[in-house]
């Protein structure tokens, strides 16, 4: 690894190399604030696929990709004369200082949730008029689920049990079926989604992510489909012509070939 010289030397040669492209490059030259906006999400997600698939090497250049960004928007703030790298550094290095007063403050914590809860009040009194104001409204429906969750349990606003919230899935699977037999879709559609926010709020109970839980099933279903084409075209067969039965056994094969490859 790299010494703490050595990394503000990469940096520093970093900050170069931008100066130097906005200044000669015409493509670097003609980007605005809102133009890079689509590519940063689009590296955004990059990085989230190579976080996924544990490819240290690929999660290397996608933060170097997004480091760029940072370093691209930090540029046009300066010449605009608005903020420099200098300042969007110092202001995340204020805000961590700020929301960890257990660490350069007198304020004690026991755990991690009270670290939480610390947070979130000391946003509020930031002059945020809601916990929920941070979250961003463009963000994936499934994401900005778990992260409104996250942040109303943290002021107290939750279960105390995660069976109470297995119970409430439940509810709402009755609640889904009813409208279904109503042949209510404008309820259904409600009802469904209620499904979903209950289903990503009983995944924060069991630990588990429920983006990345999706994601790592949607990248299995595409890998096993993948095969049964494959072998499909291998027996001489048309997959829009088999019947469901015979699907189906491609896709228990697929299923045993992805676990003897797991």
């Amino acid at each position: 690894m790299h010494t703490r010289k050595e990394q503000l030397k990469a940096f520093e040669r970093l900050l170069d190399i931008m100066d130097e492209l906005r200044e000669k490059c015409p493509w670097d030259r003609k980007q605005t604030l809102a133009s890079l906006r689509q590519l940063t999400i689009e590296e955004t997600y990059e990085l989230a696929d190579a976080i996924l698939d544990n490819n240290l090497i690929e999660i290397k250049k996608e933060l170097g990709d997004l480091l760029l960004h940072i370093v691209f928007y930090s540029k046009i703030g300066a010449e605009q004369k608005a903020f420099d790298i200098a300042d969007v550094a110092h202001s995340i290095s204020e805000k961590l200082i700020d929301r960890h007063p257990h660490i350069y403050g007198d304020v004690e914590v026991q755990n991690e949730e009270e670290v939480k809860e610390n947070w979130e009040k000391l946003k509020l009194k930031e002059g945020n008029k809601s916990v929920l104001s941070g979250v961003p409204k463009s963000l994936p429906a499934v994401v900005k689920a778990s992260r409104i969750q996250d942040k109303v349990a943290a002021v107290g606003f939750d279960w105390e049990k995660k069976d109470q919230v297995f119970e409430k899935v439940r509810e709402e699977l009755e609640e889904l079926h009813d409208e279904v037999l109503q042949n209510n879709q404008a309820q259904i559609e409600a009802e469904f989604g209620d499904i979903l926010f209950s289903l990503i709020n009983y995944a924060r109970f069991l630990n588990v992510n429920p983006e990345n839980a999706l994601e790592k099933t949607n990248k299995k279903f595409i890998k096993r489909f993948k095969y049964i084409e494959a072998a499909v075209a291998k027996d001489k067969k048309d997959m829009q012509t088999m019947n469901l039965t015979e699907l189906d056994e491609y896709w228990e094969k697929a299923k045993k070939y992805d676990k003897k490859n797991e």
